[in-house]
C-alpha cells in the first residue's frame, strides 16, 4: 500500500516532469500524510492542459452522504478499482498524477516499528497514478479529495510489504490523464508493477512514524539495500 509519502524535489523539476506550470512553487515535504493537502496534476476541464491543483489525499465518494462519519480511501487496488463503486467514476472519468520522490513503508511489530524510504536508484521525482473526486454537500460545502493506485509489489521492495503503488512512465502519463473516452479499459495495462531495478529501499530515522514531524533529517539513512 501506500500511507505516507514525500515530495522534495524543487518546483522547477516538477514543471519540467510533468510538462505544468508550477506558479509560485511550493515548499518541500517529507511526511505526507492521509488528510493532507496534496499537490495532483490532472488535465483542466477548460481545454484540457494540465494542472497543479491542491486537493485532501482521502478519496471521498460523490455519493456519500456526510464525510465526517465516512472512513476516507487513501489507496485503491488496481485489480478492482475499475469495478468498485467507491472507485469506478473516478477511474474513468478523472484520473490524475501524484508527483513524489518518495515513498515509505514500515517492518517490525508493535513499538519497533521501522520506516524505509522508497525511491528510485537514480532519485528523480516521479508520478504515481491517482484517481480524484469531487465531493457537493447539501449545504454547498464542496471537497476534492484524492487516492493512490496500489498493485503487487515487483522484487525492489517485496521484502518490505507485498503490494506497491502504480508507478507510471512519462511516455504513459498523456494516455492516463486523458479521460475523454469515458472508459478505463485503455489504461488497464498501466495497472502493473514498476520494472525491477528502478527502486530502492534505506531504513531511516524513527521520527517519520509521527506524521506531525517534518523536515530533511527524516530521511536519514540507517542502512541502504539495492536490489
Amino acid at each position: 500500500m501506500c500511507s505516507r509519502y514525500s515530495l522534495t524535489a524543487p518546483p522547477e523539476a516538477i514543471g519540467k516532469l510533468f510538462a505544468v506550470a508550477t506558479g509560485e512553487g511550493f515548499p518541500p515535504r517529507y511526511n505526507i500524510a492521509p488528510t493532507d493537502p496534496v499537490l495532483i496534476v490532472r488535465n483542466s476541464a477548460m481545454g484540457g492542459a494540465r494542472e497543479l491543483v491542491l486537493v485532501r489525499w482521502g478519496l471521498i465518494p460523490s455519493w456519500v452522504k456526510d464525510p465526517r462519519g465516512f472512513s476516507t480511501l487513501i489507496n485503491a487496488r488496481a485489480e478492482t478499482a475499475i469495478d468498485k463503486p467507491s472507485f469506478r467514476g473516478p477511474m474513468r472519468h478523472r484520473r490524475c498524477l501524484v508527483p513524489a520522490d518518495s515513498y515509505y513503508e514500515w517492518t517490525g511489530g508493535r513499538g519497533a516499528k521501522q520506516p524505509h524510504l522508497i525511491r528510485r536508484t537514480d532519485r528523480a521525482p516521479f508520478a504515481l497514478a491517482g484517481i480524484w473526486e469531487h465531493w457537493l454537500g447539501a449545504d454547498g460545502s464542496e471537497i476534492e479529495t484524492m487516492a493512490i493506485l496500489v498493485t503487487e509489489a515487483n522484487g525492489d521492495v517485496r521484502a518490505l510489504h507485498d503490494r506497491m503503488p502504480v508507478i507510471l512512465a512519462p511516455e504513459d502519463f498523456d494516455r492516463w490523464l486523458d479521460c475523454k473516452p469515458g472508459t478505463a479499459d485503455m489504461v488497464r495495462d498501466l495497472l502493473k508493477p514498476s520494472p525491477e531495478g528502478l527502486l530502492e529501499h534505506i531504513e531511516i530515522d524513527r521520527r517519520l512514524n509521527n506524521p506531525r514531524n517534518e523536515g530533511p533529517g527524516l530521511q536519514t539513512p540507517v542502512r541502504t539495500t539495492l536490489f
